[in-house]
């Protein structure tokens, strides 16, 4: 299959030497037994490596917890996704034709995790250099609004800031169940908050999403509005 890749590499400014990497970091697991996922755990890594370094020199005299706040701004679902849609990367995914004709093209956390994968790619195929140039042109919008004084939108992030503040253990995270075929797979993912006694369950068609779900619920119970 013959990937869109020069304009692809445009808009993220980006010329990729091992081209493989490229369709690699495009390819949905629903697609091929060898597909994008070590790169998204690669590009996950670089990318917050690459947005703490670009907090640190900025905000010079904020302390740790505002810039894990701002950091978690940067780089939750949310944020990736909107990255992705504004580099019209679903026209790009090379899915399975399951996940495809159910709108996995759409979906956001294919989106974000297709991202985080290109990141890694570049991180691969360039070095830190070129993937710190990348992340910092193709989030530059996310860049110049963030501030100290933003609420976090991830749920996973504000519930473990809230913990760690009142001397807390983090939260664990539990798959409770796996069902549905690879290309539309639904988890199931409990939240155990010790220090609380809480418990919370969610749903979602990634692992991640599922975590969110449980996460959030947690955030309401133990900061209701």
């Amino acid at each position: 299959m013959v990937v869109p890749a020069r304009s692809l590499e445009d808009v993220l400014g980006y010329r990729f030497r091992q081209t493989d990497l490229l369709q690699l970091a495009l390819t949905h697991r629903s697609q091929a037994a060898v597909h994008n996922e070590r790169l998204e755990f690669l590009g996950d890594s670089v990318l917050n490596c690459v947005m703490t370094e670009a907090l640190f020199l900025r905000f010079s005299d904020e302390d740790e917890g505002k810039l894990s706040r701002m950091r978690a701004n940067l780089v939750n679902r949310d944020a990736l996704h909107t990255v992705a849609l504004r580099l019209e990367l679903g026209r790009h995914l090379l899915l399975g034709e399951g996940e495809l004709k159910s709108g996995g093209a759409a979906r956001p956390s294919i989106l974000a995790d297709t991202l985080e994968a290109l990141i890694g790619a570049v991180f691969a195929d360039g070095g830190f250099d070129a993937a710190r140039t990348m992340v910092h042109r193709c989030f530059a919008p996310e860049l110049s609004d963030v501030t100290p004084h933003a609420r976090i939108k991830d749920a996973k992030s504000r519930l473990q800031e809230y913990l760690q503040g009142r001397g807390l253990a983090v939260p664990l995270y539990e798959v409770l169940a796996t069902t549905g075929k690879s290309h539309a797979q639904s988890f199931r993912v409990r939240c155990t908050v010790a220090g609380c006694q809480l418990e919370t369950e969610g749903e979602g068609r990634s692992r991640r999403a599922a975590e969110q779900e449980a996460a959030e619920k947690a955030c309401q119970q133990l900061m209701p509005s």
